[in-house]
């Protein structure tokens, strides 16, 4: 009997006292702590069809749906049709449910994917008509009523050249681009929003021939731009560079040549890879920041730094050689404080599911964005 009542006594005193607290971060983690959007900038991300979760859209501004397609026949535009299946893409548009201030574009591509569908003209032939213009302004009008979203994104790479076997028109591509964007105005109003995905140069012209994007031209028809300054390069050099005269092209290169083409900066969102560019040829040519991340350490160095180009890359071990640029929070903090000093718009990325799962990027692209002046 003694033992028992010294049993409880003795389970009585230990269950009363104070448990200890859960466990904080451990010394390398660090709580995040969003910064207070800025009404006006833009944290933008391409989210894909082909890419599977739903984004997270606490920390984004805008996001652009990756892809609609054209059907062209005969050199005659038809309709266009979501890539990948329709769920998906109702899936991102709900998010406007949840959260009202988010803004949803879908954007679309040169390329064909569709099954029923082939590469029948494209932009090219769409652009070229009147006709096919307003066909195709008021079938984006009744696209976006029809799913309660916010506007479209033409992503036409590029105007005047191929780099995707998509059909194209030195000769007039260019301008019809611009009568393209117009006639989206004219059609959706001011209520809806105009981007396009831009090449990092203005407009080039030779011999009659053009090729690019008119950027004072197409300016006054689109609320913003989205930048796209990566893959300026490829290994030995960094493919998103700030500022790096080895390289072919980098963000404050692109910067001038907007300025000199006439084009506001603050219409300019930024762009950011989630991935690092190994070629434009091997395979694999490209790998996202969450495979960055998951390298061997016994085969690759990652995470380091080049302070010229404010940048970070990853080597091999067994060489020392370069094997790939990319972007992690470091550089994106360095490209956000630069990009406000300049007086950009924001920052946008290509692609969402390019991060890691704890949202590493994302999240420091939101602060660079949301950062106080």
């Amino acid at each position: 009997m003694k033992r028992v009542l010294y049993l409880l006594l003795f389970l009585l005193v230990f269950s009363c006292e104070k448990k200890p607290d859960p466990p904080g971060p451990g010394p390398e983690e660090e709580v995040f702590v969003p910064a207070t959007r800025v009404e006006g900038r833009v944290a933008l991300s391409y989210v894909t069809y082909y890419s599977s979760g739903i984004p997270d859209p606490s920390l984004l501004t805008h996001i652009c749906y990756a892809f609609a397609e054209l059907y062209v026949v005969n050199g005659q535009y038809r309709a266009f049709r979501l890539q990948g299946e329709e769920s998906r893409f109702a899936d991102v548009a709900n998010l406007k449910k949840t959260h009202p201030g988010l803004k949803v574009l879908i954007s679309f591509t040169h390329t064909v994917s569709n099954k029923d569908n082939v590469q029948g003209g494209g932009f090219s032939a769409l652009s070229s008509t009147e006709e096919g213009r307003k066909a195709f302004a008021q079938d984006c009008l009744g696209f976006l009523q029809q799913w309660g979203i916010d506007g479209v994104d033409i992503g036409w790479e590029f105007p005047g050249i191929s780099w995707s076997g998509h059909a194209c028109d030195p000769l007039a591509d260019t301008q019809n681009h611009v009568l393209l964007m117009q006639q989206l105005r004219e059609t959706l109003g001011k209520d809806y929003l105009i981007t396009f995905p831009g090449y990092v140069m203005d407009v080039k012209h030779k011999n009659g021939e053009s090729r690019y994007i008119d950027l004072r031209a197409v300016e006054p028809y689109v609320d913003f731009v989205n930048v796209m300054t990566y893959d300026m390069d490829a290994a030995p050099h960094h493919h998103s560079a700030l500022n790096d005269p080895r390289a072919y092209w980098d963000c404050a290169r692109t910067l001038n040549a907007y300025k000199a083409a006439g084009f506001p900066v603050s219409k300019m969102v930024l762009g950011i890879p989630f991935y690092g560019r190994i070629s434009f040829s091997s395979s694999p040519s490209a790998i996202t920041y969450r495979q960055i991340m998951q390298l061997d350490p016994s085969l690759y160095t990652i995470e380091k730094w080049d302070p010229s180009a404010s940048v970070p890359y990853v080597s091999r071990n067994a060489t020392g050689a370069f094997y790939c640029g990319y972007d992690n929070p470091a550089s994106i903090a360095v490209k956000g404080a630069w990009m406000l000093s300049m007086g950009m718009k924001g920052m946008m990325c290509w692609m969402y599911h390019g991060d890691d799962a704890s949202g590493t990027l994302r999240k420091a692209m939101w602060n660079a964005v949301m950062k106080p002046l």
